[in-house]
This record gives structure tokens, sequence and C-alpha cells, in this order.
């Protein structure tokens, strides 16, 4: 058993559809849930036009009666307000003596988008028939999804947060330890980060990029609590829970690097100054009966998850939509160009957070699904149950039972 989703539509199209299934029937779930993550995926200081015009709300077409699941497909669907501006664009029938090119059509390909790369793969002479489901619109419904399985993992005690801890040059001191609801004290912030001396200068390095025609990019971490020793597993490449939790978060747009606990840090250190010791704790039966003393490895050993706090940190790069665009090629007439200048933001950092939010917990769902199974909440609660019961006495236990 598995939990898998799969979204589809264009940034300017009818709406954004997305479908999750493998969810247990039974789980609470109401729309505001998901809403409340949509809405903070619009927040953020350098956000553009669209946010002002889109409010994102979803709806169920199915997978949910009286307020909780029960065990079918979960479709959402999303509608994008700014169709109404992008019907005679996007209208996916031919019109009568249509162009060959339509309306605000793109020949200007954007270095550092899929533009020209998508053009030449699928053989398209316009590229909006690439951007419109490479733009970063998509991953509204990613956020839709990961809500759902936020609201799964919850049940459970766990817990998913995160903050930005780099904007455009500067960096974050954050508090240690951070605060225990992460997310209450960063969406506080309007770029997201829990130094308020940062943000000040953060704030500015956004206004002085925009008044530029710039972009610019940023890290953010992400922090997971409640979670038990021995999701993922060490037995296959593509079970390794590291593997897969850096997959999910590459994938999103304009991420180029992924780190968990110390990351690129541990190749700089000596083994002594890396790995975790370990001692017998037996008031902690989610983590086996020990404790770590610190938390290097970011709360994975061996692509397995140890039960300390899952630790993991991406790197997004500026957007590729430059108001003072960049050289490219017309791919109409062979000549040199500037990129298009489609409406954008100046930086999404601090939305990238709530995206990664999302796919960490997709990800985390599915393992979760995958060790637990259950086709609904209360045969996955007794099997989480009687999971913890056994790791926890597990230590010593020979020792106990001689």
């Amino acid at each position: 058993m598995s939990l898998s989703f799969r979204t589809a539509g264009e940034s300017h199209g009818p709406a954004l559809v997305v479908i999750l299934e493998g969810v247990p029937a039974g789980l609470p779930l109401l729309a505001d849930d998901v809403n409340a993550e949509l809405s903070r995926r619009q927040m953020g200081y350098g956000r553009g036009r669209r946010m002002q015009i889109e409010r994102d709300q979803v709806e169920f077409l199915s997978g949910v009666r009286a307020g909780a699941t029960i065990g079918s497909p979960i479709a959402m669907v999303i509608h994008n307000r700014d169709w109404k501006n992008w019907q005679e664009i996007m209208d996916p029938a031919p019109v009568a003596e249509d162009p060959a090119l339509r309306r605000r059509h793109v020949t200007r390909p954007r270095p550092g988008h899929a533009d020209l790369a998508g053009m030449l793969k699928y053989d398209r002479e316009d590229a909006r028939d690439i951007l419109e489901r490479a733009s970063a619109r998509e991953t509204t419904a990613r956020v839709a999804a990961g809500a759902v399985c936020r609201r799964l993992l919850s049940q459970f005690g766990v817990s998913i947060g995160s903050h930005v801890v780099h904007l455009g040059g500067i960096d974050v001191v954050s508090p240690d330890p951070l605060p225990e609801a992460l997310n209450a004290a960063a969406d506080a912030s309007p770029v997201r980060v829990l130094d308020a001396a940062a943000a000040d200068r953060m704030v500015a390095a956004i206004d002085a990029a925009k008044a530029a025609g710039n972009t610019l990019g940023g890290i953010v971490e992400v922090v997971v609590t409640g979670l038990p020793v021995g999701l993922g597993s060490h037995v296959a490449w593509d079970r390794k829970l590291d593997g897969r939790l850096a997959a999910a978060l590459m994938s999103i747009p304009a991420v180029k690097g992924v780190e968990m606990g110390l990351g690129f840090e541990a190749a700089r250190r000596p083994g002594s100054e890396v790995h975790d010791e370990i001692d017998r704790d037996p008031s902690r039966p989610q983590e086996g009966g020990v404790r770590r003393r610190t938390n290097r490895a970011g709360g994975l050993e061996g692509g397995i998850t140890t039960g300390e706090p899952l630790v993991l940190r991406l790197a997004m790069k500026p957007i590729s939509t430059l108001m003072r665009p960049l050289a490219t090629v017309d791919t109409q007439t062979g000549e040199s160009a500037r990129a298009v200048a489609e409406r954008s933001d100046v930086t999404a950092v601090p939305a990238m957070g709530v995206i990664a939010e999302a796919m960490v917990a997709l990800v985390l769902a599915d393992a979760w699904v995958e060790k637990f199974g259950g086709d609904s909440m209360q045969e996955t609660s007794r099997n989480v149950h009687g999971y913890i019961d056994q790791v926890g006495r597990h230590i010593g236990r020979a020792a106990d039972e001689r």
C-alpha cells in the first residue's frame, strides 16, 4: 500500500486539479484545513501581482464526505480567478482562422527557465505551451495535497514547520532552540525569518532588487518533529527516505540544492564531529528507548528515520523572469533578443518554505502508510501503537528476558 498524487492544470488555465490516493478512511478533513495552507503559500514580501488576483480556495470533488475521508481517491480543484483574462489565449479549442501563434505568444525564451528546452523537446513554436505548466503556480495543487497529508501526520503527533535562513545574500541568526510553534513564529515575519534585524535587511534587499529589475534567491530550513524511528528503509535505493525527500524537494521549481542535517558541512569535519553518539533513554519509546546527544544527521541514518527531529535545507535560485531581461534568441527569427518579461515575483523564497513543507508531508505520509498500512484511521492507529510498544522495549530486551 502506498500514497500517491498527481496534479494537472496550467498557470492561466481554468483550474488546478490534484488527485491524492491512499489516505485511510476516517481522517477528519475540512476545506479549511487545506485553505489555511493555500493562504500561507500566497504570503511573503516580494510576491507579484498574481497573489493579489488569486484567493486560492479548494473544492473537494471526491473522497471526502461529512467532514472525513472515505478511503477513495481524494480529488480537489482550485479555480484560477485570472482565467477570465486569459480565456482567449488559453482556450483549448481551435478558433476559426486561428493564427499559427495566438496573442501573447512567447518566442523569446528566458534563460534559466524551462522555456527553450521544453520548446525543443516538445517541438512547440510558442513557449507558452511550456511555461504555463512549468510555472510555480502548479505548486498550489501540491500544497493542497500536502495539506491533507499534514492532517494525517498530525493525528499521530507529527509537526512540520519551516523558516527562511538566508535570502538575497543575508544570513539569519536563528534562536536555539527553535520555537515549538515554528510556523506561527515564522509566518509573523514578512519574509518568514526568526531574526527581526535580518528581516529588515531582507525587505530592503528585495526593494532594491525590484528597483533594479532583478530577482533574489535564498535558503529555507524545514523541521519535522514527532516522527518515530523506522520510516524508510536501507534495503533498496528507492526506499531510502533521504533519497525520496531529496527527489521531492528538488522537484520544486527553482530549487537547486538540498541538505540534510549537517549536509555539505559534514564533508569538511572529522567523523568525531559528524556522527551522533547514542545513550539509552527508556522514556523515549518512539526513538527505540535511546536518544542522540546531537542531531548532526538531521534525523536520518541509512535512509531511515531515527526519531530525532528531521532537519532539511533547500536552496532556491533567483526567479528566471527579470524585469530587465537577459539576452536570448528569438526562436521565430533566429536573431538575438531580450527575453520575455512575464508577470512574476522578485522573490518567492518565503513561499518556498510552505511548498517544501507540503512536499515533505507527501513523502512522509507515503512512508507512514507504507510502514503502518491500514484502510481506516483506527486500523492505522492500532498498528502505530503496536509498533511503538515493540521498538520501545527492544533495547535490553534480551537481558530482561534472561
